[in-house]
């Protein structure tokens, strides 16, 4: 029963609910499930907090007000008094209200939505059941009385009910979805293929359900998503339009721009959190590539600056001179820079010594845009897909005192090489080259004494994990970073691999 396959309702089919007013409320699709009530009202709890399930226009719904009936008082929601609006069915009880505000992603083209949604129990007599063990309803009732005003994402209809019936000696059910129509009022096709999809959402969620899926994924564990969420619709209404028309890179803007932009907001309120009684301490984008995040960034007033092997076309576009308070100041805050790690040219500079040798053509060769890795202590470390400096990072953050966020993208060892990280290690990890990734660096950080914390950022790429360090398990001085670097395959050849990016394509990043 995994396929969707539900059977469009001929024009005049009876509907099994009574709006107590007369109200009509006419079935479209229907479709048998094999889930019980307690699934049925799972998912619908679901969908409800989450109406970005169902369509994309939207970011999030925000719960106003979440009560069991019948006693329900109006709230304020800070433009006046909000009162639910209740259906009532014939022969079913309300069990909870709730008032959710939806919530969209383009703020410009539509508005946000209040909407009343009631969940209902069968309360009638047990020999009207019928073959059915139980009856179930989920209604959403949005607040606004014409059509016309109704906002794009949402069907223009008075009320959208989901009736679910099951049958448990058979083991099986089917659940109709109804709209309430207008008044006079024609909807187009695309109003019953919303209903068509609500109810194909439905069906796929309750089916895994049914299988036993736990979601993975867990998002937001760091900084609440209304936050990020309305961060990121500012900064977007604010930058994207100009950022996409004068892209100066041949990569896509839409995906760079946005993709930036919503991990900009997820650092400004991670910042918000950090620095809340304390100042901002500045931060340094470690292979900054285009630069556009160091570009939002200083925008919106934090001091910072970005380097990377290559120059980029776009950086005409973002650079300007660090402030006076800023380490770098009077210098440009995009900066081509090669990050040779002061452990590893230390080391050399020891070897070279010892032998009576001078310094490796390489090194001598590179030393106008050589970086140690050695940061002011506090500065926040930001390594946004920065490949060959990904594995670095938290070693740089322990030596430097500095917290860190690590994005993850193309697995590189320590010694800048291409490299396939071990598959990890505990019954249910994946094994891809990704997770690989992730786990192995998260594995570094945690030996360089961080307690890391992961969240699973909102952006347009598969490659989306971010890994936060910015808590100590272990003191600074009781790690032993020469030991580290050698048990995770040591530093041979970074030098060489390293100074191959100042003369090759940049990537996408």
């Amino acid at each position: 029963m995994g396929g969707f396959n539900p059977i469009e309702m001929p024009p005049g089919t009876l509907s099994p609910l009574r709006d107590v007013s007369g109200q009509a409320w006419v079935p479209l699709y229907e479709h048998g499930c094999p889930f019980d009530d307690k699934i049925f009202f799972q998912v619908m709890r679901n969908l409800i907090r989450n109406p970005n399930l169902n369509s994309s226009w939207l970011f999030r719904a925000d719960i106003l007000l979440e009560a069991s009936a019948p006693v329900v008082q109006p709230v304020e929601d800070g433009s006046g008094p909000l009162q639910p609006r209740i259906v009532q069915f014939q022969d079913y009880a309300i069990d909870n209200i709730l008032v959710r505000k939806l919530i969209p992603r383009n703020t410009k083209r539509d508005q946000p939505l209040d909407q009343t949604c009631l969940l209902y129990s069968w309360q009638g007599m047990p020999e009207t059941l019928g073959s059915a063990s139980t009856k179930s309803v989920v209604v959403y009732r949005p607040h606004l009385d014409d059509p016309t005003d109704m906002p794009f994402y949402h069907p223009q209809v008075r009320g959208i009910a989901f009736y679910h019936e099951w049958d448990s000696a058979l083991q099986s059910g089917r659940i109709l979805v109804h709209y309430n129509f207008f008044d006079h009022f024609e909807p187009e096709p695309k109003v019953t293929r919303t209903a068509y999809h609500l109810l194909s959402t439905l069906h796929k969620h309750g089916l895994g359900t049914l299988a036993g899926y736990v979601k993975r994924v867990q998002h937001d564990t760091i900084v609440p998503q209304i936050t990020v969420q309305n961060t990121y619709a500012r900064l977007k209404e604010k930058y994207a339009r100009t950022l996409i028309d004068t892209w100066a890179e041949v990569t896509d803007p839409d995906k760079h721009v946005f993709e930036d932009l919503i991990i900009a907001a997820f650092l400004i309120e991670l910042w918000a959190q950090i620095y809340e009684t304390k100042p901002f301490p500045g931060f340094v984008d470690i292979g900054c590539g285009n630069g556009l995040l160091v570009y939002i960034l200083r925008q919106e007033g934090y001091a910072g600056w970005g380097f990377d092997a290559r120059i980029r076309k776009s950086w005409n576009n973002y650079q300007d001179q660090a402030w006076p308070t800023e380490v770098t100041a009077g210098q440009p805050v995009l900066q081509q820079r090669v990050l040779l790690p002061s452990i590893i040219s230390e080391a050399a500079e020891s070897i070279a010594k010892q032998s009576g040798d001078e310094a490796s053509p390489a090194l001598a060769a590179a030393d106008s845009i050589l970086h140690d890795g050695r940061f002011p202590e506090g500065t926040f470390i930001i390594s946004n897909h920065a490949d060959e400096l990904t594995p670095w990072t938290p070693i740089l953050a322990a030596i430097s005192r500095c917290p860190f966020i690590m994005i993850p993208c193309c697995s590189h060892a320590l010694s800048g090489a291409k490299f396939r990280a071990p598959p990890p290690k505990g019954k249910g990890k994946s094994g891809s080259a990704y997770s690989s990734l992730v786990e192995w660096v998260t594995e570094i950080g945690k030996d360089c004494g961080w307690q890391i914390e992961r969240e699973m950022l909102r952006i347009p790429s598969t490659r989306n994990t971010g890994l936060i360090g910015r808590t100590r398990s272990v003191p600074f001085d009781d790690i032993d970073i020469d030991a580290l670097v050698a048990r995770y395959g040591g530093t041979a050849g970074y030098l060489e691999n390293v100074m191959q990016l100042a003369t090759t394509a940049p990537r996408g990043h």
